[in-house]
């Protein structure tokens, strides 16, 4: 007996549509191997009329107050929150993720950022209006950029669509969204959502491949392409953007130091870094990915982790036992295969190592120490459940060391001195620094990083602002 597969379908000017000219892609289920949906391969056709809906609906959303959109964002996290199960049900098969964790983890701070930028949409205050020239008043309009071309990675789908589309409408901009072909089931169930609530042509969905991600980044009407992805896939869409000079928001890849000093409580510092370290399947550009440990305590603090590696568990979305789930797709297992594969002679692997499983692509919580500086794991980025460790001398070194790389987006420094935590957390060159801690983010905070992490930031006011252009209006006072 042969089972139907669901048929997923984009959202367009209100309304659910297969692809113009018919063509899809199979959605895996990584928990399994198997496919069981179809979504559409969207071309030039659906670009063309989901930006053309946005477009269309945007001088009306635009010219929403603020309390109206408030309103608005209001309501849709109110629906996340009745809809929560179905969220998690697709998001749990888009991705392999633990129901249990998907629930506590990922829903409260999605419904939690929607409401923090509904509350943004009433605060966009300026500087106060002035004559800077004699007979003359200039004041400051915050004003709304227009249709935003948004594409969303598959690591956190649902989440890093709020991400994209909570401060965007809340700025009074359309939205034209694309999932990761990889992951668009809970996307297109967001759609289902915010479609009950917002007018028509305000938020759309287009499902597709990376074609149709560079379709909507060259398409002549957005005003702003914003990516969450990898280091390549930012570039391209940067240099696409140039072309007509399309305002660019870029949050990409990671390679977080976690910089362990002599005086670190070492039980403690090993649990939340195993949990920083493997949560999501490793599969998070701030994971804590890349310890640097103090000499002094290098080989029990590796000990200590290996331990805590082994007793991690990876297993299906059902098992409330385990912290992960499988990594995305079978691309991703062959890339942190081929990692493992690669290591140097001088390199040991003190835990995993190793796929688990014969069926979806789960992959054990691995440690791997004796490393270089200039070795391929320590300078590339992973995205799987592997923390590698190398053995520091002195606070120059750790720092030099933790620097050393093209990332810069998350950082975290172990250590009781206070003195010592400031310095590093002032010469650390990445957009956030934990201390004491790894991972945890509010939504009042910014995100975002330095060098081939991209540019511009995620969730805050300064997310919110870059939603946003600014106009001078001066006035004569003689008229």
């Amino acid at each position: 007996m042969t089972t139907e597969l669901r048929r997923l379908r984009n959202y367009i000017n209100g309304e659910f549509r297969d692809a113009a000219d018919g063509r899809t892609i199979e959605v895996v289920n990584p928990a399994t191997g198997e496919v069981y949906a179809t979504s559409p391969l969207s071309g030039q056709a659906d670009v063309d009329a989901a930006m053309d809906a946005a477009a269309a609906a945007f001088p009306a959303w635009r010219d929403t107050t603020p309390a109206e959109r408030q309103k608005v964002l209001l309501k849709i996290a109110d629906a996340f929150e009745e809809r929560a199960e179905d969220l998690i049900a697709a998001e749990s098969e888009n991705t392999g993720k633990p129901l249990g964790l998907t629930r506590s983890e990922e829903i409260p701070p999605m419904v939690d950022q929607i409401r923090f930028f509904a509350g943004a949409a009433r605060m966009l205050e300026g500087r106060s209006a002035g004559e800077y020239m004699e007979g003359m008043t200039s004041i400051v309009r915050r004003e709304p950029v227009g249709v935003c071309a948004q594409v969303a990675p598959w690591n956190y789908p649902m989440m890093m669509a709020v991400w994209k589309f909570a401060p965007a409408l809340a700025a009074g901009n359309t939205v034209v969204i694309k999932p990761s072909d990889t992951t668009p089931a809970s996307t297109v169930l967001i759609a289902e959502i915010i479609g009950a609530i917002v007018p028509k042509g305000v938020f759309n969905v287009l499902c597709g491949d990376r074609d149709t991600g560079r379709a909507m980044v060259e398409h002549p009407i957005p005003a702003m392409a914003s990516i969450t992805g990898s280091v390549r896939a930012g570039m391209q869409v940067a240099e696409s953007a140039a072309k007509d000079v399309k305002r660019v928001h870029l949050e990409l890849g990671g390679k977080a130091p976690v910089v362990v000093f002599e005086d670190t409580d070492i039980p403690k510092a090993v649990e939340d870094i195993a949990v920083a370290g493997y949560f999501n399947a490793g599969q998070d550009c701030t994971a804590a990915t890349r310890v640097l440990v103090h000499e002094s305590i290098h080989d029990e603090f590796v000990a200590a982790l290996a331990k805590a590696a082994a007793d991690t568990k990876t297993g299906a979305p059902d098992d409330e036992d385990v912290l992960y789930g499988p990594l995305n797709n079978a691309n991703q297992l062959k890339q942190v295969s081929g990692f493992i594969e690669r290591l140097p002679a001088h390199a040991k692997v003190e835990a995993g190592g190793h796929q688990v499983g014969e069926k979806g692509y789960f992959y054990a919580a691995t440690v791997v120490s004796g490393l270089k500086q200039e070795d391929e794991i320590i300078q590339k980025e992973v995205f799987g459940p592997v923390i590698t460790v190398q053995s520091f001398r002195d606070e120059a070194q750790a720092l030099e060391w933790a620097n050393g790389v093209e990332y810069a987006l998350a950082s975290s420094v172990w250590t009781k001195d206070h003195a010592r935590a400031m310095r590093m957390s002032k010469n650390l060159d990445f957009g956030c620094v934990w201390i004491n801690t790894h991972i945890p983010l509010v939504a009042e905070m910014p995100h975002g990083g330095f060098k081939k992490s991209g540019y511009g930031k995620d969730l805050s006011s300064y997310g919110f602002d870059d939603y946003t252009r600014i106009k001078h209006v001066m006035t004569s006072l003689d008229a």
